[in-house]
């Protein structure tokens, strides 16, 4: 129940000291599954270990609840910053999370209040105790209300709408989608108002999403990037201005079978209420684009990508990145589709240049190693 080096280096002292010691580690659950068997094994070697699991906590609040538990996103919060299961619980319908001091079930709601109302969490405590086990369904609002006694087993967290996967063959998160840069046809959109799909694939590329990221979308349209993040794993957030938008938005993240949060407002005033961002998608921004970036790139902790159409915003856009601490990077974008004619031949038909703008942090003592 205490640091866990000093535990180990008494084991070790004990099999040094008495070649046929044997030492018994007690742990929850199976040992092997995020447990103790890493350590014990990166210690001792896999070789010197005899493992006899029992049920993982997760299969038994899954069991209690009746429902399978293959199309699960597991994460682990013990020790780590609850931010990566706040992420995921945000992205999938479905997550077991492994609770710790300091990410618990207050934790994980308060982080889910304002991206995914509609999840219940499923709190365990105790499991296998029959005199102390309790396994409660709560709304995120009555979980982050409540002082949580430590330890609590598990937290699932659901989407009860989408709780009975259909039948599967692999388990863990729905399988990576087979291609990304979807076509605009697969996306309801205004009058074309929507980011290209070669524009998208290079964007996809610089942002990175994945399980466990944070994605913004800004200035988000038809939210073809933040859908197309959110089918990557990522969690995604779109800001749209417009109340139709913010109605699209949402409309083509059921078509496509995800969640995205959107969010009506203006950027960058309405920023200050959204959580920190892995990477951002910049596709509007009007007069207020320098600001938007710059708010942007202050808080990204990975990249900002930007795509504007006129030349002239092309130096204010760079400046906001480098400015905020960002490598500043960028393309022009000039790309021509094949498209019919009449006789059974074929044309080029060219489409608006864009130019696709990042900035990455560089990682943490990059510059001072540099200097060096």
């Amino acid at each position: 129940m205490g640091p866990l080096a000093p535990a180990l280096d008494r084991i070790g002292k004990h099999l040094a000291e008495d070649d046929g010691a044997r030492v018994v580690v007690l742990a929850s659950g199976d040992p092997g599954f995020f447990g103790i068997v890493r350590a014990l094994a990166e210690r001792f070697g896999p070789a010197a270990l005899d493992v006899r699991p029992g049920a993982p906590s997760i299969a038994v609040a899954f069991a209690r609840l009746g429902l399978p538990w293959d199309d699960a996103v597991v994460v682990s919060a013990h020790g780590r910053d609850p931010r990566t299961a706040v992420n995921v619980c945000f992205a999938h319908p479905k997550v077991a999370v492994l609770t710790g001091p300091g990410a618990g079930p207050a934790e994980l709601a308060a982080g889910l209040l304002y991206g995914s109302e509609e999840r219940t969490l499923v709190v365990a405590t105790a499991l296998g105790d029959p005199e102390h086990e309790r396994v409660e369904r709560l709304t995120l609002h009555e979980a982050a209300g409540r002082a949580w006694p430590d330890p609590v087993s598990v937290v699932l967290c659901l989407d009860e709408s989408r709780a009975l996967s259909p039948v599967r063959t692999v388990a863990g998160p729905a399988v990576s989608p087979a291609g990304w840069a979807l076509a605009e046809a697969e996306f309801e959109h205004r009058d074309s108002m929507i980011t290209k799909f070669e524009v998208r694939a290079l964007a996809l590329a610089r942002l990175g999403p994945r399980t466990g990221d944070l994605v913004w979308d800004i200035g988000a349209g038809s939210g073809s990037v933040a859908v197309e993040c959110a089918r990557l794993g990522a969690a995604a957030v779109a800001v749209e201005k417009t109340a139709d938008g913010v109605e699209r938005i949402r409309a083509n993240a059921a078509a496509h079978g995800v969640h995205v949060r959107a969010v009506h407002g203006a950027a960058p005033i309405v920023l200050s209420d959204l959580a920190d961002p892995d990477a951002v998608f910049i596709g509007g921004g009007g007069h207020e684009l320098p600001a938007i970036v710059t708010a942007c790139a202050r808080r990204a902790r990975r990249a900002v990508v930007v795509a504007v159409a006129a030349l002239d915003r092309v130096g204010p856009v760079r400046s906001a990145l480098a400015a905020a601490g960002l490598e500043p990077e960028g393309v022009l974008l000039q790309s021509s589709r094949l498209a019919p004619l009449p006789g059974d031949v074929t044309r080029l038909a060219a489409a608006n240049p864009v130019f696709l703008l990042w900035g990455v942090r560089p990682p943490a003592g990059a510059s001072e190693g540099a200097n060096q």
